[in-house]
């Protein structure tokens, strides 16, 4: 797998989805000033606006955790006010920087291992 791929999924507190939607800009704006190594960050929210899921990729888990640090101000504060039960899925074998990172920090997280994948019909 030539990248990491993240999905983050969280509840939006109800009566919240206005100022849920305004601290998620403010995370988007942070990642595009700040972050180097990110390579898709796209927000999803339910037709119900109650849940929010979060689609990510990195060119390496390292990556992530630069993020996880420019953007922990305005995560923390998402948390705090808007946003309940964040659950992350990670693709790919995290780094031990990584790990150490959600270990501190306490999020659920399931981890999945490349099993097998379509190849581009270009490099066939």
């Amino acid at each position: 797998m030539s990248r990491f791929e993240v999905r983050a999924r969280m509840k939006i507190r109800e009566g919240q989805l206005e100022g849920f939607k305004r601290q998620a800009a403010v995370m988007m704006r942070q990642a595009r000033e700040k972050d180097t190594g990110t390579l898709a960050y796209d927000w999803f929210i339910s037709n119900d606006g109650t849940q929010c899921e979060v689609r990510e990729a990195y060119v390496d888990p390292d990556a992530l955790v630069e993020h996880a640090f420019n953007v922990r101000e305005a995560r923390d504060a998402l948390f705090a006010e808007y946003a309940e039960d964040h659950r992350m899925v990670f693709y790919g074998d995290p780094s031990p920087r990584l790990v150490e990172l959600i270990d501190k920090v306490g999020v659920n997280v399931t981890y999945f291992t490349l099993l097998q994948a379509l190849e581009p019909a270009a490099s066939r």
